[in-house]
């Protein structure tokens, strides 16, 4: 089964670019990595015109556009489908999936907190919080790594997702 992390944070807190960062840094360590951004507003694909566009318009329930080089699917839903669904439905042959927004399921999270925001932090260690990355250091019994620290965000996720046995292996190997 394909782990999840999610990012999470107040809008504006840079949950993008973290995310941006991250996958390079996940990449450059040998792992495929895959995104689900939730947007609660909804979102359009296909533009006015274009053939898959006027295919949806028509009636059709799902929509593919396909290249030599990627793949789009636009298909009608009738709920708000869950991380699981979507990674059990369309996700395969990634390490990794690290999605954005969806604050309130049980996967591990990553919290993006920015001091200038002026809020609350969202999540606690109760809520499956894996680490805090953030401007200013905090005390949550997780780690709190700088904003900009790719390299350790990398590192926990490499460590407590992707290879937890190897981690704990070694872990037993140094008390040795």
């Amino acid at each position: 089964m394909i782990p999840i992390v999610s990012i999470v944070g107040r809008s504006d807190s840079g949950k993008t670019t973290l995310i941006e960062k991250l996958i390079p840094e996940l990449v450059k360590r040998g792992y495929r990595v895959a995104t689900i951004k939730h947007d609660v507003h909804g979102f359009d694909m296909d533009h006015e015109g274009k053939d898959s566009w006027r295919h949806k318009h028509a009636g059709a329930r799902i929509s593919i556009i396909s290249s030599p080089w990627k793949i789009g699917i636009v298909e009608d839903t009738d709920k708000d489908h869950e991380l699981v669904e979507i990674r059990d439905r369309y996700i395969h042959d990634v390490d990794l999936i690290l999605s954005e927004g969806y604050k309130r399921n049980a996967h591990p999270k990553i919290e993006v907190f920015r001091s200038v925001m002026n809020h609350e932090l969202l999540c606690t260690p109760h809520d499956n919080l894996l680490a805090l990355a953030s401007d200013r250091h905090f005390d949550l019994g997780v780690p709190c790594v700088d904003i900009n620290d790719v390299g350790r965000l990398a590192e926990i996720i490499e460590r407590r997702i992707l290879r937890p046995d190897v981690s704990s292996a070694e872990g037993h190997r140094d008390n040795m």
